[in-house]
């Protein structure tokens, strides 16, 4: 049972990692709270990792009521939610920046901590869909304990880097993040892939294709 859970664990605290993108993230909230006082940042990113903790742990849970209630297949939506991700990856590849993210710097916002911070930029629509999916996937108990501690430590390790965001734009500049964007996505693309060839395997396998 532990080695369920330990295994699971690791591998989804991967996987949410490199899904919230988090050096797009970091870049995001440098541009969104330039000039503003390190207090009102750090209220920001306490604000922010809860409402995207919020919305990631009801998506967890939400996988298999929603796809039951709209008559989908969970290959169906792998199938789906992984092609979205895939472009989510090519727009990081190609930019640095989320294809659905793009030009929110220049929006003027009183309270920026739920939006745009929260959603879409750290949990946007393809990354709404993968959570899905991921959530949806694990049956077990201790699968499903690690996939949550999962999620929390991925969203933490997220705030950690947004509180260090001030150094790591000094350490590495702008075009250092840039580049870790866009390696990010090219992970992001192979785990886009391996979601999209698991719902087209499971596919043909429930239709008897094979």
């Amino acid at each position: 049972m532990f080695a369920e859970f330990f295994s699971t664990y690791l591998s989804s605290t991967v996987r949410f990692v490199f899904l919230l993108a988090p050096f797009f993230v970091v870049t995001m909230f440098l541009a969104l709270t330039r000039g503003q006082p390190v207090a009102e940042k750090n209220s920001i990113i306490r604000r922010a990792t809860v409402a995207a903790l919020v919305l990631g742990l009801i998506l967890f849970f939400a996988g298999p009521v929603l796809f039951n209630a709209i008559g989908i297949t969970l290959n169906s939506f792998r199938i789906g939610a992984g092609s979205l991700l895939f472009l989510t990856a090519i727009s990081l590849v190609n930019s640095g920046t989320r294809n659905h993210a793009t030009g929110l710097p220049q929006e003027d916002r009183d309270d920026i901590a739920v939006v745009p911070m929260a959603i879409p930029v750290m949990i946007g629509p393809a990354t709404i869909g993968a959570i899905l999916v991921y959530g949806a996937e694990l049956k077990s108990v201790p699968e499903v304990v690690g996939g949550v501690l999962a999620l929390v430590t991925g969203l933490l390790l997220l705030a950690l880097l947004l509180y260090l965001s001030g150094y790591l734009e000094r350490m590495l500049g702008k075009t250092g993040l840039n580049i870790l964007s866009k390696v990010s996505g090219l992970i992001l693309s192979a785990m886009a892939a391996e979601i999209v060839l698991t719902g087209i395997a499971g596919f043909i396998k429930s239709a008897g294709l094979v």
